[in-house]
């Protein structure tokens, strides 16, 4: 059907071609827009009916239950970007529906730091302040400075500055205490013009060891060819590259219990700087140790054959078969570490 305003919205769209797993059932309505007014339309059209609404990014940190979801998939389309300076900074105001890793060549073009290690990441600008999108030694709440949010409740647009929204490790306020209420429409960043590019990740201070100050460019490009070596790049017939990304996070445990787990194994285990007085630990290795290899396969579903926090789709699976392989890993994890892991993609129609 076609409103007033022009929108269209779907019947019975399916929703397993618009995510990076490639699994799951449709959407009972489906509509796909590319202004805020349009966006409005749609939320108060669902309103009207008394229908659950899903607002759909690039699809790429996402799993579909197979029976599909039973409500409204809204997909903003919203695009542009926008370019000011202010002080030392270059602002980059980009619409949700950009490509991420396009929005991030244009920043590099630009000769502008703060987000080159982030290249080569899946999914929309808007999805990137939800979950605090980060790789390689940089995350986005280092460099947003504001968030344009739609509350879903009064229908009203809003400008939230940095602080309001609450971003630590791979969480903000947006997927955690106000989860579902505000859909992103556009997130500024603040770059550094000429600024130099971040090595502080391992892989890449060896990567450039013998070039202690390579270009953004130089950097973004062996952040995508890390990723692709490990699977996580999206290229189109790799079988690893079917995935929700790293589908589990790396979990955060206090200093006493790091302690403690340092104890019972013998050895500390592999760990990173967290907050004060907690010790994040690599989820992959943890897999690994509970007996679970890259390339483990479990039916029409598996582990990628480069890197153990993707878990991945070979073709004909279902989300039933992918949650089962998922409760089966962290079992495993529980079992050994008495740590939960928890995984980083969202839920639909469960």
């Amino acid at each position: 059907m076609t409103l007033d305003s022009g929108l269209l919205i779907e019947e019975n769209h399916p929703l397993a071609p618009l995510t990076t797993l490639g699994i799951g059932g449709p959407a009972r309505w489906y509509t796909r827009l590319t202004s805020e007014s349009q966006l409005v339309d749609a939320f108060t059209w669902a309103r009207e009916r008394h229908l659950p609404v899903f607002v759909l990014g690039g699809g790429s940190n996402l799993v579909v239950a197979d029976s599909g979801f039973d409500g409204l998939v809204v997909q903003p389309a919203l695009r542009g970007i926008a370019r000011s300076y202010r002080a030392d900074l270059c602002l980059f105001r980009a619409a949700a529906g950009e490509l991420w890793d396009n929005f991030v060549a244009e920043t590099i073009a630009a000769n502008c730091s703060g987000i080159e290690c982030l290249a080569g990441i899946p999914g929309t600008v808007g999805g990137t302040p939800v979950q605090n999108v980060g790789a390689y030694g940089q995350e986005v709440a280092e460099t947003i400075r504001r968030v344009r949010v739609l509350d879903r409740e009064s229908l009203q647009f809003h400008e939230m500055e940095a602080p309001e929204c609450g971003f630590a490790y791979r969480r903000s306020i947006f997927n955690s205490t106000v989860r579902n209420r505000f859909v992103v429409t556009a997130v500024e960043f603040g770059l550094v013009p000429g600024g130099a590019p971040s090595l502080r990740y391992a892989d890449l201070q060896r990567t450039f060891a013998a070039q202690p100050q390579p270009t953004l460019a130089a950097v973004a490009d062996a952040v995508r060819s890390i990723r692709r070596g490990k699977g996580m790049l999206l290229v189109p017939g790799d079988p690893d590259a079917r995935s929700a990304g790293s589908f589990f996070r790396n979990p955060v445990i206090s200093a006493a219990e790091f302690d403690a787990l340092a104890k019972r194994l013998g050895a500390p285990p592999p760990c990173y700087p967290s907050t004060a007085g907690s010790v994040k630990l690599p989820a992959a290795w943890l897999i690994e140790q509970a007996g679970f290899a890259r390339g483990f396969r479990q039916g029409n579903v598996g582990i990628s054959s480069r890197h153990t926090l993707a878990l991945i789709h070979y073709g004909g699976g279902t989300a039933a078969e992918l949650l089962a392989l998922r409760d089966r890993i962290a079992f495993a994890v529980r079992d050994r570490f008495g740590i939960d892991l928890e995984m980083e993609p969202v839920l639909l129609g469960f």
